[in-house]
């Protein structure tokens, strides 16, 4: 399994308990397909740099995973689904 780091972007204008539930959404969509999350972080809520669909804040968040290049591809692909999720990004972290 390689390591990645996922950052993504949750709707700030949710309330509390939806905000968490959006993002535990994205790491049960890892843990269903056998990925492994190493950390999670909450970075609370920042301002946009520019409004995305008409928000001017996000809530971040910061995973560390392990996972197969499957996995990230149907990650990718079902986290796009989600209307809460403003942006994500995906890095593959350097073998050491």
């Amino acid at each position: 399994m390689k390591k990645y780091e996922i950052m993504f972007i949750v709707k700030a204008t949710q309330e509390s308990a939806d905000i968490k539930k959006t993002a535990e959404n994205a790491k049960k969509i890892l843990t269903s397909e056998k990925a492994k999350v190493v950390e999670m972080k909450e970075l609370g809520e920042k301002k946009l740099a520019y409004p995305i669909k008409k928000e001017i804040n996000g809530y971040y968040f910061v995973m560390q995973v392990e996972a197969t290049k499957d996995t990230i591809m149907e990650f990718d692909r079902k986290i796009k689904l989600d209307e809460n999720i403003l942006r994500h990004l995906i890095i593959k972290c350097d073998e050491e």
